[in-house]
């Protein structure tokens, strides 16, 4: 679309021709480059540079002092103008912050209290009223302030919903006399508040009755209800679209993934969107259950490690940043050729653009067609959208000098002023004054009928609060029964809030003429807490014979919502659509359904490849094939494996074999095959795919000589050496024992050493433990702690050690105290009378010692000082990250930490000071006493009718044979070592933590 610009002051084409001329990647840059801040325009002044297309007009509604950084704006149901002024960002009111990384992602002191407890914010929500007809607001009263880094509100159930973070607030306002009833309920608590130009925002109503919202890139989340437990908290890192269900009280991530959102927008279909802070898309068309695109390295990697792929944006031309909100225009104030277009805000550009959004499959693409308002004011910075009960499209513009979170927080930020405006066609008319919460039931289910979506939606939240059964069931059935296209699905969902989408009525609606009313029977019974059995046993069939590509998109999201029983039928109907296999969302979709069930359900999953005609269906060959190899292959534990070893002993054909082993290597790149169960090795062996592990495993004579001469070959590949080297230490072949030695001894890897001296393990010859003892001084820390499992296993190892202890040899500070409490456990009179006379009393701090080193370290911790988040990464890695895992990085011995309550200062103390006080299900202490008087110590990693597997507090996993275990028992002593605090300076600890405490990776790589 070509449009004519009109000019509102002289000289206005000069300037936007040299605005058009700066190259499209380049035009932020003013905003950065700018030495003198551009002057301050009055409203009136700034309101004459903006330009719009011939047949629009762009008016000044309302600026300060009324309003002071308007950064949402909602319209209730008697038409007013409501407005969040966000005037406590870019710091909250009442906090300190101990640290901020590269991003500006803080840590702050505590957690705020909700309002109206605590300290105070300036943050407040101001309502705005047109009461002579003019379309300016001339009336202006607050309805709540002291918020304190508040974000949007939504109305609905007798009061106003406030997102302000850390919580999700409800104002009852029953009288709708514009005073809070009382003070707010807390529905939900747990908001990262970490970077506050990305916390959660954008709070509205979606027509099922949920609240949805948008999360930031730079925020994380720990939310749950007030009275849940920690251990309910829904953890998120990132951008995300959420939703809460107010009656149901109910949180979960809708879709994940996405820009830095800020805005969510919802079509008359239903249907959710986002912009996007970064170039080249105008933002996100979001599905159910969709895992979406998002900064990985910054904003952490999806929460599903087996999602095996993600969406991304909307398609579109290459453009700078940024459209960070956007509405799809379905109103009638402007002329007929801009519905259904989307206008996005541009605060970096100063404008508002249009885009034209047409079908991508089952997704969506845009295009520009040209911008609504272009200002010519560098300070305009329009940051929301919104259209307005009158048909108008209203935009809030901040009004700053800069646009730039860190400018913001480096105080370069105006908190004075604020201006809305309105773009409007050129025969617009304001609206007479109307209320419709005095309008009767009937009158607003006709308003169901209205062309502007503005109304539907307003009339569906008053039908939903109201309540009123008796009256709107049987007419919504009707409705639904006898109209077709918009008018059937706003009573579909009408009919839903107020209680009246029986099973009955759903099962017809299956077969509704309007392919959206199909599309949302199927979500909305498929979101119940209890899902109807009748109705989702007829959604195969429903699968088979939709010809509409969004329904069966809808099928594929709430298939992952069903129980297996339901779930799977449905899944193989929909891979049976081979026109889906090139769709945007199809696939994946439906691979995320099958891998929800692929642990809790999985036989039902595998019955699916019982069946010879899948394997050859387009979607399953080009797309989940190697996905649900690779999702079992990578969660390793031998029960996945053997049923790795069950889809290669079920693919018809070599080339479906080769698709699963594709997958299988990709999930084992980088890590050993030593360990593969015999039923995985003799389906693998039937590929063709056999081996020299393989055939070591199998006890091959000739493979057994090849590998110990790669093994012994220094040039030879370090990958395969390793490999080899692992398998040695299950397969009971002691000619391995001298090379394994030589590595240990003369290797400059030491991973290899590692390897080598974990493989000894099992072989019981003196001659091992005299060779490490002789070499212990030379070997690096890591390399060492390996050797200590090693001498510690056997009692003749650890007497040979014990005694170089007791002679100087080896200084007994480099023995671990963990380590000489294990070598008791072989009950050797000699290593008791060596431990006691070297060590004396090695049963550790006591619980007061301990709580006084608590308190020592909290007092510390609350001091005032700068930490170094980098530096604490770097000390995390080299101590706490051989065992645990932070931010994608670190060991696997321990568990994750990143969704641990990391803010929480007492508890990370407590569990670091005293890690035995309360060891986390599933990673408590075994110990494993073998037949021939080893001695093994770790977690249990895996465990079936033939081995048991453990891993040590030196990374490495030892497989056992369980007919080669004499005792296996629990310990209630965590193989965390005590006192790891002890040797820190100060400020080391100070940085530690506030790694530890941070919410987001530092992307320092």
């Amino acid at each position: 679309m070509t449009c004519t610009i009109r000019f509102g002051f002289a000289g206005a084409l000069l300037a936007l021709v040299c605005f058009m001329l700066v190259p499209r990647t380049a035009q932020p840059a003013d905003q950065k480059k700018a030495s003198t801040p551009p002057p301050v325009l009055s409203p009136r002044a700034s309101h004459e540079t903006l330009q719009t297309p011939d047949d629009l007009v762009v008016d000044l509604v309302l600026a300060e002092p009324e309003i002071r950084q308007p950064i949402f704006i909602n319209f209730d149901a008697r038409g007013r103008l409501w407005v969040m002024n966000y005037i406590q960002y870019p710091y909250p009111a009442g906090l300190k912050m101990i640290s901020r990384d590269q991003y500006w992602r803080a840590v702050y002191d505590k957690i705020p209290l909700p309002p109206p407890k605590g300290t105070k914010g300036a943050d407040k929500i101001t309502i705005h009223e047109d009461t002579d007809g003019d379309g300016i607001y001339d009336k202006h009263k607050t309805f709540v302030d002291g918020l304190n880094i508040a974000t949007s509100f939504a109305f609905g159930h007798g009061g106003v919903w406030v997102l302000n973070p850390p919580y999700l607030l409800f104002y009852p306002d029953r009288n709708r006399d514009d005073v809070p009833d009382g003070d707010p309920e807390v529905h939900l608590q747990g908001f990262g508040l970490e970077d506050t130009h990305s916390v959660v925002n954008s709070l509205r109503f979606g027509p099922d009755g949920w609240l949805y919202a948008a999360q930031g890139s730079t925020v994380s989340g720990r939310v749950r209800r007030p009275d849940q437990d920690e251990k309910d908290e829904r953890h998120s890192m990132g951008q995300q679209i959420w939703r809460y269900h107010p009656e149901t009280r109910r949180y979960e991530t809708f879709a994940e993934g996405g820009g830095n959102a800020f805005g969510v927008e919802i079509d008359s279909k239903g249907r959710i969107f986002s912009g996007h802070n970064g170039g080249n898309t105008r933002g996100f068309a979001y599905v159910q259950g969709g895992y979406f695109q998002k900064g990985f390295s910054k904003h952490g990697p999806l929460s599903n490690p087996f999602a095996f792929g993600y969406f991304p944006a909307m398609k579109h031309e290459k453009v700078p940043r940024f459209t960070h909100n956007f509405i799809i225009y379905e109103g009638t104030g402007l002329p007929e050729r801009y519905r259904g277009r989307l206008f996005g805000v541009e605060p970096l550009q100063r404008r508002v653009v249009m885009s034209r959004i047409t079908p991508d499959g089952s997704s969506f693409q845009t295009t520009d067609v040209g911008y609504a308002m272009i200002s010519g004011d560098p300070r305009v910075r329009p940051v929301e959208i919104k259209a307005g009960p009158d048909g108008g499209i209203y935009f809030a513009d901040m009004y700053e000098h800069l646009i730039a979170h860190r400018d913001h927080f480096a105080g370069n930020i105006d908190k004075t002023d604020g201006r809305i405006y309105r773009i409007r066609g050129k025969n617009w008319k304001p609206l007479p004054h109307f209320n419709y919460y005095d309008w009767p039931t009937r009158k607003l289910v006709d308003l169901l009928r209205h062309p502007d979506k503005w109304h539907r939606q307003t009339a569906q939240q008053l039908i939903a609060d109201r309540q009123d059964r008796a009256q709107l069931i049987p007419t919504l059935q009707k409705l639904l029964k006898e109209e077709k296209g918009q008018l059937a699905l706003e009573a579909l969902w009408a009919l839903n809030r107020c209680g009246g989408l029986d099973r009955k009525t759903a099962l017809k609606c299956l077969e509704h003429a309007d392919p959206y009313v199909r599309q949302w029977t199927v979500r909305l019974m498929c979101d119940r807490v209890e899902i109807d059995k009748e109705f989702a046993s007829k959604l195969p069939a429903l699968a088979a014979k939709e010809p509409h590509i969004h329904v069966r998109s809808q099928l594929a999201s709430s298939a992952q919502r069903l129980d297996a029983a339901f779930a799977v039928p449905l899944v193989r109907a929909l891979l049976d659509r081979s026109e889906d296999a090139d769709d945007i969302h199809l696939p994946l979709l439906l691979w995320w359904a099958i891998e929800k069930k692929a642990e809790s359900n999985r036989d039902a999953v595998i019955a699916l490849f019982r069946d010879p005609k899948l394997w050859n269906l387009p979607i399953v060959k080009r797309h989940i094939l190697e996905r649900i190899m690779r999702r079992y292959a990578q969660a390793g534990t031998r029960k996945d494996l053997k049923t790795c070893a069950e889809l290669l002993n079920l693919a018809p054909t070599r080339e479906h074999a080769s698709l699963l082993m594709n997958g299988f290597e990709t999930a084992f790149k980088g890590r050993s095959l030593a360990e593969l169960p015999d039923e995985l090795i003799k389906a693998i062996a039937t590929t063709g795919a056999v081996s020299l592990v393989l055939q070591l495993r199998r006890g091959d004579a000739e493979a057994i000589q090849k590998a110990l001469a790669l093994i012994a070959d220094d040039k030879a590949d370090i990958q395969k050496r390793f490999d080899y080297i692992q398998v040695f230490g299950e397969i009971n072949q002691p000619a391995c024992v001298p090379i394994l030695l030589d590595i240990v001894v003369k290797s400059r890897d030491d991973r290899l050493r590692m390897a080598a001296l974990s493989s000894l393990q099992p072989y019981p010859d003196a001659m091992i433990g005299k060779r490490v003892v002789e070499i212990y001084g030379q070997l690096s820390d890591d390399v060492r702690a390996v050797a200590h499992s090693l001498l510690a296993s056997r009692a003749v190892w650890a007497r040979q050690f014990l005694e170089a202890v007791s002679q100087g040899k080896i200084d007994r500070l480099s023995v671990p105290t963990d380590v000489v409490r294990r070598m008791t456990l072989h009950r050797d009179p000699r290593i008791a009378d060596i431990i006691k006379k070297t060590w004396g009393n090695i049963e550790g701090a006591t619980s007061e010692q301990m709580q006084k080193d608590i308190v020592k370290y909290r007092a510390l911790l609350a001091q005032t000082r700068q930490a170094n988040r980098s530096n604490g990464r770097k000390l995390f890695l080299k101590n706490c990250g051989k065992c645990h895992k932070l931010f994608n990085e670190g060991g696997q011995i321990g568990p994750d930490l990143t969704p641990f309550q990391r803010n929480d200062l007492d508890n990370l103390l407590a569990n670091i000071v005293n890690p035995s006080a309360e060891i986390r299900e599933g990673f408590e202490t075994y110990v494993v006493i073998t037949v021939d008087g080893r001695v093994i110590e770790g977690f249990l990693v895996d465990r079936d009718n033939q081995v048991v597997v453990l891993r040590g507090a030196d990374g490495q996993n030892v497989t056992i044979p369980q007919k080669s275990i004499d005792e296996m028992s629990k310990k209630n002593k965590s193989l965390m070592p005590e006192q790891l605090l002890k040797d820190y300076s100060p400020q080391e600890i100070r940085d530690l933590f506030s790694y530890l405490q941070s919410s987001q990776p530092l992307n320092e790589k």
